[in-house]
């Protein structure tokens, strides 16, 4: 960071341009960079919040749990819309290894006790201030102990996909998982997959 020892951030005006979903907002703000010159910038910054997301893996099938649903901006982008996607979702003020545990019951089905910080990672860091928790657990597949599918009341539409993981990795080259966070997990998990054991 040498170069930007003496850069500077001065927020002057920080604006609400929505507060519906999630906040957007327009942040003016003065931005002296590593040459000393200072420059006036607006930045539009969407705040959701921040969320964890999580590896469920079996060693003894070698498969990994994963969920599909709709996603709108997705669709919107010349996508149907349709993600696999490991399980995840905001922390609403929970601790992350609370809330990933809650999540899971809820759009899988499983109920995880044990579950194994991995890393931190902004996703969108240019427009988006969430930082996304990573997580791995290791289940039993065929220990599900309530049907999942997502919460009626947040209106979510889930469905609950067991496949091998070499299966899931095939996916990612032909385009069919591209959710980036997904990928992430599963190539961690063959980067670490002897690891994930009972």
């Amino acid at each position: 960071m040498a170069k930007f020892k003496d850069a500077k951030v001065e927020i002057l005006k920080d604006e609400t341009l929505s507060k519906n979903w999630y906040h957007l907002r327009n942040v003016t703000f003065n931005y002296t960079g590593s040459s000393g010159v200072t420059q006036k910038l607006k930045r539009e910054v969407y705040d959701r919040g921040n969320g964890a997301t999580i590896l469920l893996y079996d060693p003894r099938r070698e498969s990994v749990i994963l969920v599909r649903q709709f996603r709108m901006p997705v669709h919107l982008n010349g996508h149907s819309g349709w993600l696999l996607e490991t399980p995840a979702g905001l922390l609403d003020g929970d601790h992350p290894a609370e809330a990933i545990r809650r999540e899971v019951m809820e759009e899988t089905g499983y109920l995880v006790t044990d579950v194994r910080p991995i890393f931190q990672a902004f996703m969108s860091p240019g427009a988006v201030t969430e930082t996304i928790h990573f997580f791995a657990a290791v289940i039993d597949a065929t220990q599900r102990v309530e049907e999942g599918g997502g919460v009626a009341h947040e209106d979510e539409d889930i469905e609950v996909i067991e496949m091998p993981l070499v299966e899931a990795m095939a996916m990612i080259e032909t385009g069919a998982i591209c959710d980036g966070k997904t990928i992430m997990l599963l190539q961690w998990a063959m980067l670490n997959r002897a690891s994930l054991t009972f």
